[in-house]
């Protein structure tokens, strides 16, 4: 019996080494221009498949035009990433955020991932930031902080503004606002030059501190390991104190207590920061300052339940909602969120639009689903089949899908917040940002202060998602399902929500460590107590 095991251990190794193998080979090889021809036709009709919005803001007509102009201008062989270089700008004229193309890039045996596992890429360290029209570093994760506020201008021989000028074309906002690809481009710069230039275990960069050009090379390092204390003579070896079943106890509640509140607050593991937190600003009570960084990590109704709870019992009587570079996440989260901060009865989101009848099942069975999602949904598909059938409604020619939980009118949380409400927004404000948002601005329930949201003020397609990959190039490609809209609409459409006071910090805001739009807020409030 352990001979067959070992077996077919052997046999699922080695089939998943030539698998990676044979991917490696495909995605690198020339693809034939017949070939890529066929992928993008692919792609435009999943597109219109799949996709509840397509033309809401590009023309139909417009939009065929610029798929049939790429299979044109496809005139000789290329292999996957060029190809990702050319198809991904047209993707972008579907001007929804939520459809990304993601280049093809080289796939690791276990073996060489255990390996890769062990070193760290000391470039990943850096967190960028777009300001100016210039690349800056934002922050470090490792040690070396003498490159914050630094300017980024080359990496290896490409010039960072011609990067950034190709980065930019690659994805998109929810409609016409740009604000979004500024923020983007900064806080995503890894991902884009990982996607354009492949895998590397070290890159030059050209660092400028006003006159001064200096560079610095980044290198994928072994990890460093815990250091072993050496043993000396002169030292004698103490064993460690043998604790208590008390002590013992005592160890495992402190551990769960504080595993319970990391999840309650959103724990990041590699910045060492939390999703979700709650200050008092000054030596009162008066203003608090919430800093939601993300609607999609850990569990948040105990947190938003003890934290207005706070603020009531506080007498808190003003609030500022930071949800700048907050991409979104879950309408379940912002949902709840959203009812302590309302004081009238609300409809959260209407029925969305979908293509599709069975929406659920078009997820899971897409052609990058795991084999075992497949097998669970074949098995588990007359209950999803039946649940789906009962949730979608035909209305006007168009198809809609009901979240009754969230499309049914609510009344407020009993302790919502009463007072004077300020929101903090910029383009990374994006998707779930943007539909809480759009409530709050809708029922002038808050002053927004910043820039406009990257999000579109009327909604968005996301919901659930089709990762789709093409056949030949091997790109993946991810589309939203779903139509996520507010009741509230503006004109023109293609927007996002806009604030009453628009700030964008500079350079110089940064060097000072100088929040600019936190400062605004917090004299608005020392002149309204004056």
């Amino acid at each position: 019996m352990k001979k067959l095991i070992l077996l077919f251990v052997g046999f699922l190794f080695a089939t998943s080494c030539s698998s990676v193998k044979t991917y490696n080979k495909q995605i690198a090889s020339l693809h034939t221009v017949e070939d890529l021809q066929k992928d993008v036709d692919k792609l435009y009709k999943q597109l219109k498949k799949h996709h509840p919005k397509l033309y809401q803001y590009t023309p139909k007509n417009i939009l065929d035009f610029k798929f049939d102009s790429l299979k044109n201008t496809i005139k000789q062989p290329m292999n996957s990433r060029e190809f990702y270089k050319q198809l991904a700008p047209v993707v972008t004229n579907v001007r929804q955020g939520h459809v990304l193309v993601s280049s093809a890039n080289k796939r690791f045996t276990r073996k060489e991932g255990k390996l890769l596992r062990k070193k760290k890429f000391e470039f990943y360290d850096l967190d960028f930031e777009y300001l100016d029209n210039k690349l800056y570093v934002k922050s470090t994760r490792g040690k070396d902080s003498t490159l914050i506020g630094n300017q980024v201008v080359k990496i290896e021989d490409d010039l960072t503004s011609d990067l950034i000028k190709i980065f930019k074309t690659q994805f998109a906002s929810d409609g016409y606002n740009t604000t979004l690809h500024n923020r983007f481009v900064g806080k995503n710069f890894k991902t884009f030059y990982y996607r354009n230039k492949g895998f590397v275990d070290s890159l030059k960069v050209t660092f400028k501190n006003k006159d001064s050009v200096f560079f610095k090379t980044f290198k994928r390092l072994k990890k460093e390991e815990k250091k072993k204390k050496t043993k000396t003579d002169s030292i004698k070896k103490t064993k460690p104190k043998k604790l208590t079943k008390e002590e013992k106890k005592s160890n495992r509640l402190k551990s769960k207590k504080k595993r319970k509140y990391n999840n309650k607050h959103g724990y990041i593991a590699s910045r060492k920061q939390y999703t979700r937190n709650l200050n008092f600003i000054g030596k009162d009570s008066a203003i608090a300052l919430m800093k939601i960084r993300a609607f999609s990590i850990g569990s948040y109704k105990e947190f938003y339940k003890k934290s207005f709870a706070k603020l009531d019992s506080a007498k808190t009587k003003y609030f500022i909602l930071d949800l700048r570079d907050n991409g979104g996440g879950r309408i379940s989260e912002i949902d709840n969120l959203y009812s302590y901060l309302t004081n009238t009865n609300y409809q959260f989101i209407l029925e969305s639009e979908v293509n599709n009848r069975v929406p659920f099942m078009k997820f899971i069975m897409s052609n990058t689903s795991s084999n075992s999602l497949k097998i669970v949904g074949v098995l588990l598909s007359p209950i999803i089949v039946a649940h789906n059938l009962l949730k979608t409604k035909k209305k006007d020619g168009k198809l809609f899908y009901r979240f009754n939980k969230y499309s049914k009118v609510k009344a407020p949380n009993p302790l919502h917040f009463k007072g004077k409400m300020y929101v903090l927004i910029n383009g990374n404000s994006f998707s779930a940002s943007s539909i809480l948002s759009t409530h709050l601005k809708a029922n002038q329930r808050a002053t927004f202060v910043g820039e406009e949201t990257g999000g579109a003020y009327n909604g968005t397609v996301a919901g659930i998602y089709k990762l789709y990959q093409l056949p030949t190039s091997k790109l993946k490609v991810r589309m939203g399902l779903m139509q996520i809209e507010a009741p509230q609409k503006q004109t023109p459409d293609g927007f996002g929500v806009k604030p009453d006071i628009e700030i964008i910090p500079t350079i110089e805001d940064r060097n000072l460590n100088i929040d600019t739009e936190l400062e605004w807020v917090l004299n608005d409030i020392k002149n309204k107590k004056n």
